[in-house]
């Protein structure tokens, strides 16, 4: 089952979580709705009105969760859409990892969404991606 826990004394101006999941899949969903909970009180506020696929490519796991991370970072100041990721599938082919999702959202509306910071970029700063004897495991520091 996908989860996440804010982390304390990771960076004092950004924030870090850290996000688990049975698999790979998993991992990757509750990090986004970690990213999107940093910017918006009630994850349960962001309606279905916008689809948008996602498709990312990496060589490695950390660097797909990133490119899936930054997507939805690019999304909210390209766009103005807060998108939520209920479901991924990836691909491993040839030494390589392609993620694909259907994201579902709306446009950043103020007096609809209690909003909390602003995400400006993920760091690499203690970001970690790693296999564990329980699933997976993800630390993610959000510059804000």
């Amino acid at each position: 089952m996908p989860s996440y826990r804010y982390l304390e004394n990771i960076a004092t101006a950004d924030i870090a979580f850290e996000a688990r999941g049975d698999t790979l899949e998993d991992l990757m969903v509750a990090a986004a709705d970690a990213t999107m909970n940093v910017m918006v009180d009630d994850l349960d506020s962001i309606i279905d009105r916008v689809r948008r696929p996602i498709a990312v490519q990496a060589a490695e796991p950390d660097m797909l969760l990133y490119a899936l991370l930054e997507e939805l970072v690019y999304r909210k100041d390209a766009e103005r859409l807060l998108l939520r990721v209920p479901h991924v599938t990836i691909d491993e082919r040839d030494g390589a990892y392609a993620l694909n999702a259907e994201a579902y959202g709306e446009m950043l509306d103020p007096a609809r969404h209690d909003l909390l910071v602003d995400v400006k970029a993920v760091t690499l700063h203690r970001f970690l991606v790693e296999r564990t004897d329980f699933g997976w495991r993800a630390v993610v520091v959000l510059d804000i």
